[in-house]
């Protein structure tokens, strides 16, 4: 059975910084496509970061330059650094995984199947 756990959300303040974490279990982690998600309050799940399992990355425009998505095969985690956060920012974060996702679809909620249970991010002014 798959499981994704994430941890490392938190408040801070603009201009701040966290790292998530997402631990994986249940499947072949190093050749799975994962993916960053998030969901603010009376909006829809929005694509955050990607990476597939040749490490190729992909971004949401709003978080290019300050966010970078990483993974550690050994560990089976998937790590999102953000970095100059912004009240924008402030959501509900997910990690998602598939066996494989086109790479026209990276940032199509439907294209993953398998969810963590998210930790929430919040930013302020």
């Amino acid at each position: 059975q798959v499981q994704l756990v994430e941890s490392g959300g938190g408040s801070v303040e603009a201009g701040g910084s966290l790292r998530l974490s997402c631990v994986a279990s249940g499947y072949t982690w190093s050749s799975w496509c994962l993916a960053w998600f998030r969901q603010a309050p009376g909006k829809g799940r929005e694509a955050v970061a990607h990476i597939d399992s040749d490490g190729n990355v992909n971004y949401a425009d709003s978080v290019k330059g300050r966010f970078t998505i990483s993974k550690d095969n050994a560990k089976n985690t998937l790590y999102l650094q953000m970095d100059s956060l912004t009240p924008e920012d402030t959501a509900m974060y997910y990690c998602a995984a598939d066996a494989w996702v086109a790479p026209s679809r990276w940032a199509d909620v439907s294209a993953y199947m398998y969810w963590g249970q998210g930790t929430q991010v919040t930013v302020s002014s």
